[in-house]
């Protein structure tokens, strides 16, 4: 099988090329350590007698952020090497900064084609090797199991997609899942996807969400959310409602939001931090005709901005605390999957999202079913819902309330899923 893997990777790498250099162009940030990406990570010593080298791929921000909890227990142990990778530029960027002085070494990840993985896998050596969420690589997964390393996946889940990928080729999806020692979930639903394609029940456990773990840098008293409002250009009493994670046609959505708003008499401001900070420029052209600021080019705004777009990285949970709403981006069609509405439920900043939410399907069903979100089925609708949260603040108190009260209920994975790292390396 894992022959017919690489001779298909050439083929299918070579077409990929041209989507993935453009793509690394427009969002940039991607030079840094490039060669880590073909197996040049640093070449690590043995691990040392008495310890047990961890390694941690976390694709790209949510991953890496949802890992944090975890990172800090790690971080209390004197037997661990902690050695983490990710693979965009700006998943690298929040290594570097937040978990670089906790770890023992964080890099990037290896293309998975077996030159390249072989080579990080013989610079790295770990003991132990931890996926997180749907990413499985065939490759990287090989090395793990011809030397010996014990392999995990954490905060586990199949989309819709990929389940119905799986059930084409039931054979190779329980040969992958079986290549694991442990298989942390993180709902209901997908343990059942895991039995139902093959996946051996006694290393399945249910342990819930990481993301409700994760918890922001720092927390803001009052007077650092006035002194940010100020620095956003807002009034004190501004009425903020932010774009969490927008993608493209969701700004355009919110500024017809903020129209109607400031006509009821409103002073609404608009915080927009989207999820690609590269379609700054695209952005930029959208909210030309408003008094605005674009935090690359200066972070302090002019008194009367309307509009603040955070084209920055790893601020978002900074830019929530300031929040009177909350519309959660790529929920709109066409966008499809969603962004995660946990950080906004934990800050008790109240949420709109579309429908297109199956990514965090289990979270949202019960924050639905908990009366702790409104969810709208198109963006005329959105405006609709927006305007009328932006005119009632009890509803607003409401939501918010309910949604920290669902959050508190579902934290505690972390812990759950430690535990069973721990049992499989005993």
């Amino acid at each position: 099988m894992i022959w017919f893997y690489r001779l298909l990777f050439i083929p299918a790498f070579l077409i990929a090329i041209p989507y993935y250099a453009m793509r690394m162009i427009r969002r940039g940030g991607y030079a840094k350590d490039f060669s880590h990406r073909f197996g040049g990570q640093k070449n690590l010593p043995k691990v040392a007698k008495g310890k047990t080298r961890f390694w941690i791929q976390a694709v790209s921000v949510g991953e890496v952020e949802a890992i944090s909890t975890l990172v800090d227990k790690f971080a209390l142990r004197d037997d661990v090497e902690l050695v983490i990778t990710t693979t965009t530029s700006t998943g690298y960027k929040i290594l570097r900064e937040k978990y670089a002085p906790k770890c023992f070494y964080v890099g990037v990840f290896p293309m998975d084609f077996w030159l390249f993985s072989r080579r990080a896998w013989n610079k790295i050596k770990p003991d132990v090797c931890i996926l997180m969420e749907g990413e499985l690589w065939p490759e990287h997964m090989h090395q793990a199991k011809v030397r010996g390393a014990k392999l995990l996946l954490l905060n586990a889940r199949i989309s819709d997609k990929s389940f119905k990928r799986y059930l084409k080729i039931p054979y190779f999806a329980r040969r992958l899942f079986d290549k694991f020692s442990a298989i942390c979930v993180s709902n209901e639903i997908d343990v059942e996807r895991f039995i139902a394609l093959g996946a051996s029940q006694s290393r399945l456990h249910l342990t819930g969400n990481m993301k409700f773990d994760s918890k922001p840098s720092k927390y803001l008293d009052d007077a650092e959310k006035l002194g940010l409002r100020k620095e956003l250009g807002f009034a004190p009493d501004s009425f903020v409602l932010l774009g969490s994670s927008t993608w493209a046609g969701e700004e355009d959505m919110l500024l017809k939001a903020l129209d109607k708003i400031r006509a009821k008499g409103i002073d609404c401001r608009l915080l927009l931090v989207p999820r690609h900070a590269e379609r700054r420029e695209q952005i930029k052209k959208i909210i030309a005709d408003y008094p605005h600021c674009v935090r690359s080019e200066s972070k302090q705004a002019d008194d009367g901005t309307l509009v603040y777009l955070a084209d920055t990285t790893g601020e978002l949970r900074m830019f929530t605390q300031v929040g009177d709403l909350a519309f959660v981006g790529k929920s709109l069609s066409p966008n499809v999957g969603g962004q995660t509405p946990i950080d906004c439920a934990s800050l008790g900043t109240p949420i709109v999202y579309g429908p297109n939410m199956t990514n965090f399907r289990r979270a949202c069903e019960t924050l639905e079913r908990d009366g702790a979100v409104v969810k709208v089925q198109d963006a005329q609708t959105a405006i609709s819902e927006i305007v009328r949260l932006a005119e009632n603040q009890q509803i607003r108190e409401t939501l918010a309330v309910k949604a920290k009260k669902w959050h508190e209920s579902n934290v505690g994975a972390t812990d759950r899923t430690f535990e069973i790292i721990e049992k499989s390396i005993a």
